[in-house]
């Protein structure tokens, strides 16, 4: 078990500090970060936590997945590895 989860179906509202202050109730957060558009600036609806041990981020996907934050159901699981994907193709312009 790592302790770095991923947290989706976010409201696009929601912030890294409001990642870290809902899971702060379970342990130390170590990092919080919402991933945002690269262009618009506007949030994906997914993040990432850092528990500062496997005990708490056990905890924290117990007591956050399917938890309401924001009038949306949270989802919380272990993060996996980013999976390599094809080179994006350049249009002509």
């Amino acid at each position: 078990m790592g302790n770095k989860l991923y947290v989706g179906n976010l409201p696009y509202s929601v912030r890294d500090g409001d990642l870290e202050q809902s899971f702060g109730q379970f342990g130390t957060v170590t990092s919080a970060k919402v991933m945002m558009e690269r262009d618009t600036g506007r949030s994906k609806g997914f993040g990432f936590v850092e528990m500062a041990s496997d005990a708490e981020a056990q905890a924290a996907i117990s007591g956050m997945n399917g938890q309401p934050l924001g009038g949306r159901s949270l989802v919380v699981n272990e993060a996996r590895p980013m999976e390599p994907r094809p080179p994006r193709r350049r249009r002509p312009s």
